[in-house]
């Protein structure tokens, strides 16, 4: 199943029997059954009507609001799947700072992985950029994290390997229409880190909205500190995945299938963004993305992005139910 993304200003999305229509001025734009829709985007002003919303609660399907830019405003859901259960242990476990910890140094060594495997995938391919300096500051940084005696130690050595992560990462980016002189958000003043956010913010929402559906309360994680309004534990399970964005992000720049011209800059804070068209167009180039098959290194079964944000989140239930010990997902190379 795929997401549905609604950019359309103006229009409106209303059901139909088992089908979901989205009408504008009375043209119909779109007509899709809901057993194909995995959930739905709304973006900026796009209406939605009461008998629409409750056929998604009843076929389980997500509804996230963001604005007409990206930023995510919230969610719905239907209560159907509430596994009391596994938010008691969740919670529980909470209070066990040495569960914590070392959940949080196999996500943080999780991250990393990901960031060298990217990077050394790169140098291969392309060995008259030299990364190794980066290659070799992550690598020492890797070295720190099963020493780590606190969070707050460990987070430090995290931040560290991302910037270093970082510089490697503009030196990949091919050609000189775009630049990136390090990570920059709230706001995103350039195209590359406006990409960048956006991808993390679309499998954030992913994520929390997987992580609700399957009994957990997202409001609470183990590396990210517990924050009002924060999906925490989304953005704990987010880490692992962040190369994978920022590896469709190289994709899209390189391959030039998003050019300068496809952003605006907004006057008030300066923050970039992509045009309609071009918000389409990644919108197409991203479920294609996370729908295409590889081997799970682990089963050896083909999967998805998508279905690996599953895999995780259900690995991170049973780790903490005491069934397994939760392992990382590794960006395939």
């Amino acid at each position: 199943m795929a997401n549905l993304y609604l950019t359309e200003q103006g229009s409106v999305l209303c059901k139909t029997g088992d089908r979901l229509i989205v009408r504008k001025e009375g043209e119909v734009l779109l007509d899709v059954q809901c057993n194909k829709i995995n959930a739905v985007l709304i973006f900026g002003n796009v209406q939605i009507t009461t008998q629409a919303v409750h056929e998604l609660f009843k076929c389980g399907i997500e509804l996230a609001l963001l604005t007409r830019t990206g930023r995510l405003v919230g969610q719905l859901t239907s209560p159907a799947t509430k596994n009391i259960e596994l938010r008691v242990e969740q919670f529980k476990r909470y209070d066990d700072e040495t569960f914590k910890l070392e959940l949080s140094k196999t996500i943080v060594n999780g991250k990393l992985t990901n960031c060298l495997t990217l990077l050394r995938d790169f140098y291969h391919n392309h060995p008259n950029i030299d990364l190794t300096g980066e290659i070799a500051g992550i690598e020492a940084a890797m070295k720190n994290v099963p020493s780590a005696e606190s969070l707050d130690s460990l987070r430090g050595f995290e931040g560290s390997a991302a910037q270093t992560y970082f510089k490697g990462f503009g030196r990949m980016l091919l050609g000189d229409s775009f630049t990136f002189e390090g990570r920059r958000k709230h706001p995103s003043t350039d195209p590359v880190n406006s990409l960048l956010s956006f991808g993390y913010t679309l499998i954030f929402n992913e994520i929390s909205s997987l992580l609700d559906g399957l009994g957990f309360d997202p409001y609470l994680g183990y590396f990210h500190q517990v924050d009002y309004g924060r999906a925490s534990l989304a953005s704990d399970i987010q880490e692992e995945f962040r190369a994978s964005i920022d590896r469709f992000t190289l994709y899209l720049i390189n391959n030039r299938i998003l050019n300068p011209e496809d952003f605006y800059s907004n006057e008030k804070d300066g923050s970039v963004y992509l045009k309609r068209e071009a918000m389409k167009r990644y919108f197409a180039e991203y479920e294609t993305y996370l729908k295409r098959e590889f081997k799970h290194p682990h089963t050896g079964e083909n999967t998805t992005l998508r279905k690996c944000f599953r895999i995780q989140a259900e690995r991170l239930a049973n780790g903490i139910k005491g069934e397994n010990t939760y392992t990382p997902f590794l960006l395939q190379t």
